[in-house]
């Protein structure tokens, strides 16, 4: 999860607004400071971030970028499932940024900071979604070699692995569903 510090420089130190954090399930000294360009309209962004006003802890950093129509959010995983099951009991569709724009959520504080500053550049970003893998030394000897015999690179395996694993996943959903 990245630090307040970190946040803090991805704004420039600029906080355009702050408040007590409305709901419960990050505790009692939750506290949200808001960082928006000032822009109105398809132009603007806004970053976020949600922590505890005692201890400094990180609940949640999310970041608007209404140029394209996109959200991103990254949760404290000790603290997601509490954030889910509050959005659930308050009848929230917890993932929804605004009207019809779901939060992306992401894993990887690197991926968060890079979609971050090229939002508050006004560039082009990859919108992939960065997901941390662990492989013992000896997985990742073979994977790399299987790469290497499908003349593509280690990035570019392991990204077709997740996409065929999804893909499956979804298939197998959708037959049970049809069950």
């Amino acid at each position: 999860m990245i630090s307040m510090q970190e946040w803090m420089k991805l704004v420039d130190y600029k906080i355009t607004e702050g408040s007590d954090y409305g709901w419960t399930c990050y505790g009692p000294n939750s506290y949200m400071l808001d960082s928006w360009n000032g822009v109105h309209g398809k132009d603007g962004y806004t970053f976020s971030i949600i922590f505890s006003t005692k201890s400094q802890k990180v609940y949640e950093v999310n970041m608007c970028d209404y140029t394209n129509d996109r959200a991103y959010r990254m949760i404290n995983p000790d603290y997601a499932e509490k954030h889910r099951k509050e959005a659930e009991s308050k009848s929230v569709i917890g993932n929804n940024a605004w009207d019809d724009v779901n939060y992306v959520d992401l894993e990887v504080d690197d991926d968060f900071i890079q979609k971050a500053l090229a939002i508050r550049a006004g560039e082009n970003y990859d919108t992939r979604v960065k997901v941390p893998v662990d492989f013992s030394d000896e997985e990742l000897l073979q994977y790399m070699k299987l790469a290497h015999e499908r003349d593509m690179t280690f990035n570019q395996f392991v990204e077709q692995a997740l996409r065929d694993a999804l893909n499956e996943y979804q298939s197998s959903r959708l037959a049970r569903q049809l069950v």
